[in-house]
């Protein structure tokens, strides 16, 4: 494939159009009013004219960007003008795949057509059934896609448009195979979109692999610092962290907290701890089965619980308001592990706090 690419930077950018400037369809323009948009983020901005005219994007823009938008509007516009058109959306958790699905819901409201969750934790056989009347996207993870095609119920010559979504997430654990041998099973004339926070080699080399001729858009978005208070927390000889855990929370200002661990089990044992206490409090993490995963995040969204337990499961793309504080109750082991982690608190101009716990 040809992989050259043009570049096209934004730095401490202003918008250019408004949503109205695109020439989107009357329904997905009355559904974007309607949830009070108005102005695009800088890569929609830039990737939704792209996308639109047909090229293929590579968007290097972190969480919280506005990104899902930049691909599900001309997605959506494409299959509104024409219904035989198919879109596969590859994305690295089953939380974020929900999320894309879940907005793609607001934003195709009133339009006709079939869409298809495919994630590990959920019925395989209620998906094969969705499968079988061929809907237009198709949002899932790479593992259970790759098992549904190996079954014979996903149809890739039906999808001729493809999203890949935090692409360094999705090879930090692990799917890189899985995504290799997806892209050998889709049909070689496509439109593909393919964003990450990061460019490594690997990432690079999966890029090259998918894309035609596709046009860069590099987002720098401002530092997490800059609405994130980040302060350290030596925990005293002879106490333990969940102790010093739990002071934290009984003060009044930590209202909505989420607190990193780095094992399954320790997050846990964590949670049971908490809850003898009286702390309202649920847990996130690969070992629950999908509907237990949503059910604690769905909790924490409208505020049934104080503070939400996770693994690194959900340090990215994951988008829950008002958080007030984010702690690292055990160290991440990268800086970007840092950066998404602490993401989930200070966002849309909002202050947040972050707390790492050394010792």
């Amino acid at each position: 494939m040809n992989t050259s690419v043009e570049t096209v930077e934004t730095h401490e950018y202003t918008p250019t159009h408004t949503f109205a400037d695109f020439g989107l369809a009357p329904v997905i323009a009355t559904n974007i009013s309607d949830r009070g948009y108005e102005n695009p983020t800088p890569i929609q901005d830039q990737a939704i004219p792209v996308l639109m005219s047909g090229r293929d994007v590579v968007g290097i823009a972190r969480t919280g960007s506005g990104k899902t938008a930049a691909f599900l509007l001309p997605l959506l516009n494409k299959i509104v003008e024409d219904d035989k058109q198919g879109a596969l959306i590859l994305a690295p958790t089953r939380e974020l795949a929900l999320q894309i699905f879940e907005e793609l819901k607001i934003f195709s409201a009133g339009i006709d057509m079939g869409v298809a969750l495919c994630i590990g934790g959920m019925n395989i056989a209620r998906q094969i059934e969705r499968l079988r009347r061929n809907p237009h996207f198709v949002i899932g993870t790479p593992g259970r896609i790759k098992d549904l095609l190996q079954r014979g119920s996903f149809k890739p010559e039906l999808y001729t448009n493809i999203v890949l979504d935090e692409v360094d997430r999705m090879l930090d654990i692990g799917f890189r195979k899985d995504i290799q041998y997806l892209i050998d099973q889709l049909p070689e004339q496509r439109h593909a979109a393919f964003f990450s926070a990061t460019m490594s080699r690997d990432v690079e080399d999966i890029m090259h692999r998918l894309l035609t001729d596709p046009v860069r858009i590099t987002v720098e978005t401002k530092q997490s610092s800059n609405h994130i208070h980040q302060d350290v927390l030596r925990i005293a000889p002879g106490v333990t962290k969940a102790d010093t855990l739990y002071e934290l929370l009984i003060q009044e200002e930590f209202e909505k907290v989420i607190v990193f661990g780095s094992t399954k089990h320790g997050i846990n044992k964590l949670e049971q701890q908490l809850f003898k206490k009286g702390i309202r409090v649920t847990s996130i993490h690969g070992n629950k089965n999908q509907n237990a995963r949503q059910r604690s995040l769905d909790e924490f969204k409208i505020g049934k619980v104080q503070a939400l337990l996770a693994t690194d499961v959900v340090a990215r793309g994951i988008d829950v308001e008002d958080v007030t504080h984010v702690i690292n109750y055990d160290e991440p082991n990268t800086y970007e592990d840092y950066v998404h982690r602490i993401g989930r608190t200070g966002r849309a101009g909002k202050l947040g706090k972050a707390i790492t716990f050394l010792g």
